[in-house]
């Protein structure tokens, strides 16, 4: 007792210096568990990521003792769009048949079947999206909150809760405060920027915002070089389809013709992006037609 008595003493005394020394230098708070904790906060910012996809499946989840094949990415990531999907199988097999009867007994007392709170949860009905039917997406928040909290640099965080509260929850402007503030520690993401034109393009149908947040996250995923990794050609699919609608909904087909060649080099499909081009083409082949038959005397 008195040797641990002396080791917590020394080890508040050695603190108490430390804390002293921060707070001369006006270090952050931010900073100051950063030095305490160091690259365990990562370590717990995806537990908390984890858990919240948890709850987003109302407790059917695997352990590390399950097959964990079908949730190599979490759910509620792949539905956001926010993540490139890696999950194999039946998603609700992963505990298999019972070893005994011990066990089968214990399965019993655990969620028994696949559902996601956007669904309306274990017992809810389907459709049940949000606060104001009575949903309960917002249990997956409070997690989310604290892995942004945690590992700040978590790029996906921002993107999976931006989308939750706008999509689900009808809260955009909330979503783009998230996203503002993941922009602040995170500058120049192109999928944080990809994830804000969204909100202008679908929640406040501002085209004109929307073309200018996307092109600068296709600037930034071409600078940072970001298309040579799967995340990377994943986003930037994304990103480029988009602007390719945006050009082709005006009527600028070479222009979305060109987006939609830099989407065919990320794609998993390309020959799903070269029956789109080829629909364009004949769609620019068509309007040129039509424009001279109309100069005609």
């Amino acid at each position: 007792m008195l040797l641990l008595l002396t080791v917590c003493f020394s080890l508040a005394t050695m603190m108490e210096v430390r804390r002293q020394n921060r707070n001369d230098n006006n270090r952050q708070p931010a900073a100051e568990m950063d030095s305490l904790v160091g690259d365990s906060r990562r370590i717990f910012a995806n537990t908390f990521f984890v858990k919240a996809d948890a709850y987003f499946h109302s407790g059917f989840y695997p352990t590390i003792f399950d097959n964990q094949e079908s949730f190599k990415t979490a759910h509620m990531a792949a539905d956001a769009g926010a993540a490139a999907s890696k999950n194999q199988g039946d998603e609700t097999a992963f505990m298999g048949k019972p070893h005994d009867f011990i066990e089968a007994f214990s399965r019993d007392f655990m969620p028994s079947h696949h559902t996601h709170l956007d669904e309306g949860g274990a017992k809810g009905p389907g459709g049940d999206l949000g606060e104001a039917s009575g949903g309960k997406v917002r249990e997956i928040l409070p997690w989310l909150q604290l892995s942004m909290e945690l590992d700040p640099h978590r790029i996906e965080t921002y993107t999976v809760t931006a989308y939750w509260l706008r999509n689900r929850m009808g809260k955009d402007a909330e979503a783009e405060e998230c996203l503002r503030a993941g922009l602040a520690a995170n500058p120049g993401s192109y999928a944080i920027l990809y994830e804000l034109g969204r909100i202008y393009d679908e929640n406040r149908k501002d085209k004109f915002r929307a073309r200018n947040l996307w092109e600068a996250a296709l600037r930034n995923c071409e600078a940072q070089k970001a298309i040579e990794d799967e995340q990377g050609k994943f986003i930037g699919e994304q990103i480029s389809t988009h602007l390719a609608k945006l050009e082709e909904d005006e009527g600028n087909y070479a222009k979305a013709m060109s987006y939609l060649e830099i989407a065919k080099g990320c794609a998993v499909a390309p020959e799903v992006i070269q029956a789109r081009i080829d629909e364009l083409r004949q769609k620019a082949t068509g309007a040129k037609d039509a424009g001279a038959a109309t100069k005609q005397p």
